[in-house]
């Protein structure tokens, strides 16, 4: 019966060496447990910190302000001696009117028209160019011929406002180089406008103030009961004088589809 006892205990020994292989080994390094893992909470050292990219802004140029150019005096006047020509009766001031036009524009000095047949030529292409024109040359058949001898184009206005009228006539003058005609006494008689006066240059404004007008009346020196002396030819007149006889043409003197106003006879501008 001895041998029974010493085989239970190596059986058990056996088994005890069997369940420890059989268990995992444990480190209590590694035991989970309910606290948080404990970190760090101090800031890095600041050799460390690897500062953000700083990226400044474009600044913006300051605009230079540009000065506002100021009005000053300027004059333009077309005018040399010799071309002033006088009517040779009193129905022809709108040929003479022409011949003028063409010696203010011709400055060579060597082409001067004032011969009184060819006035009286060209007053009757005028007339047959007209029409209601009392049996005479009005505005239309003027600015005709001017056209077809080589001065044009011109062309008939009608401004209702007088400084208006005065501003549109100055800035042909300057932007054409050539003279404009005044319909005078309400429709009954021709001027040439041959240049101007102005608080600021029309080629740089576009408001400036005519302070003269120079003028050639054909009929000039014997002037109207009516209306007043001639000026001397290449006057200087002041928009009030001037006013005087340059009225709004009357709608009774001929007809036309142009509203009542101040009448010119328009260099425009080459096509």
């Amino acid at each position: 019966m001895s041998g029974a006892p010493t085989r239970l205990l190596a059986l058990l020994v056996a088994l005890t060496m069997l369940l420890a292989a059989c268990t995992p080994a444990i480190d209590l390094g590694e035991v989970a447990t309910d606290r948080p893992v404990a970190s760090s909470s101090a800031r890095p050292a600041a050799d460390d910190v690897t500062p953000a990219p700083h990226w400044a802004p474009t600044p913006t140029p300051t605009p230079v302000p540009t000065a506002t150019p100021v009005a000053q005096a300027f004059a333009l006047n077309l005018y040399q001696e010799g071309d002033f020509v006088p009517q040779y009766t009193f129905d022809w001031c709108v040929a003479a009117s022409i011949q003028m036009a063409h010696n203010l524009i011709d400055d060579t000095g060597g082409g001067t028209w004032a011969d009184r047949a060819q006035q009286n030529e060209l007053w009757e292409m005028a007339r047959a160019r007209s029409s209601n024109s009392f049996n005479g040359a009005n505005p239309f058949g003027w600015a005709a011929v001017l056209t077809e001898v080589g001065m044009g184009p011109y062309t008939v206005v009608s401004i209702a406002d007088y400084e208006d009228a005065l501003q549109t006539a100055a800035r042909a003058i300057a932007d054409t180089g050539r003279p404009v005609g005044l319909v005078m006494w309400s429709g009954r008689h021709a001027w040439v406008m041959s240049g101007f006066e102005s608080l600021g240059d029309p080629g740089q404004f576009l408001e400036f103030s005519v302070t003269g007008i120079h003028v050639l009346d054909p009929l000039h020196p014997h002037g109207s009961g009516q209306w007043g002396p001639s000026p001397a030819p290449n006057s200087l007149l002041t928009p009030e004088q001037l006013a005087t006889q340059f009225v709004v043409r009357e709608p009774r003197r001929w007809s036309s589809d142009l509203p009542a106003g101040y009448l010119l006879v328009l260099p425009q501008a080459e096509a």
